[in-house]
């Protein structure tokens, strides 16, 4: 039985500490708030607090990175986030596991693999890529252990909010037979990453006895959003529809809406083929994707409404 310590209780933080207190782990969540799961022991505290972060990690076998500042705060927030679970991890000997993305890469000119070098340029990304080298800096000097998980966008059930583009806004106009508004041409192949691989991912890297100092990817299906629309209509009797919001208006409003503006910023990632290649991490790790069908069944009953009685 291993103990583990958790930043962040969103949605990839809570899937991974319902799967780690399910296999029997000792599971300390930290956040502000002092959110509650069942299993696992709530600790208040600010993620980028060194001392804080230091203490709540004292016994941990894993530090995992789950925390997510607002698209807006990146900037500001990561850097002392970064620095606070480095020294945690370097003064308690607890391996250090980072929840990542895919920002780093920038626009890719092919599938994405877990040695594509971080080419981006655009400020998220930029942010996401300094914090890596970062962490990867002080494992190469022998300071601690650490490895990074990158997933692409995530879904499943509970996913919402305006930078969820396969969440709550795409599913439930769809299932209204209404149209769901996306970034980016719907046409475009692009990776799903559903919630339950990218915490067997997570715990999966955190388990590993081989080498660290590296990135990991989590297995994902790439679907284009005009066929999982196609999909749920043909599985659920619906007549849903997708439409790209324009370029122009996304600039536009994000000049009035901060989280839009960053939004756009990163739209690029809808405007090409965005594919993660996730071989590598299946044939070392031996995780691998939930079979699609089942995935977006159990994320689109999630968003169901139940039928009104007479």
């Amino acid at each position: 039985m291993a103990n583990q310590l958790i930043l962040g209780a969103g949605l990839v933080g809570g899937t991974l500490a319902r799967q780690l207190t399910a296999r029997g782990d000792q599971v300390t969540l930290g956040t502000r708030s002092g959110t509650t799961i069942p299993g696992a022991a709530p600790v208040k505290l600010d993620a980028n607090n060194p001392a804080a972060v230091t203490q709540a990690a004292r016994g941990a076998d894993a530090i995992f990175v789950c925390t997510n500042p607002p698209y807006t705060d990146w900037v500001a927030d990561w850097p002392p986030i970064f620095d606070a679970v480095i020294k945690a991890a370097r003064d308690t000997g607890a391996a250090l596991v980072l929840m990542g993305n895919l920002y780093a890469y920038g626009s890719p000119d092919g599938p994405m693999t877990e040695n594509s070098p971080l080419a981006t340029t655009e400020k998220k990304g930029l942010v996401r890529k300094a914090g890596w080298e970062k962490v990867l800096a002080a494992h190469e000097r022998g300071e601690l252990r650490a490895a990074e998980v990158r997933a692409s966008d995530y879904f499943g059930p509970g996913a919402a909010g305006m930078s969820t583009h396969l969440g709550s806004g795409f599913f439930e106009p769809v299932l209204a037979s209404k149209t769901a508004r996306v970034v980016g041409d719907p046409a475009l192949e692009h990776s799903w990453s559903f919630l339950p691989d990218i915490a067997e991912t997570l715990i999966a890297a955190a388990d590993h006895t081989g080498e660290w100092g590296r990135a990991w990817h989590v297995p994902s299906a790439s679907v284009p959003r005009s066929e999982i629309v196609r999909q749920v209509n043909e599985r659920w009797g619906v007549k849903g529809r997708v439409a790209a919001i324009p370029q122009w208006t996304l600039r536009a409003l994000g000049t009035v809406i901060p989280v839009l503006r960053e939004i756009s910023a990163s739209s690029y990632q809808f405007r090409m083929p965005f594919v993660i290649d996730s071989t590598e991490t299946q044939r070392i790790l031996g995780v691998t994707a939930t079979p699609w069908d089942e995935a977006l069944e159990v994320t689109v009953d999630s968003y169901r409404k139940p039928p009104t009685s007479n």
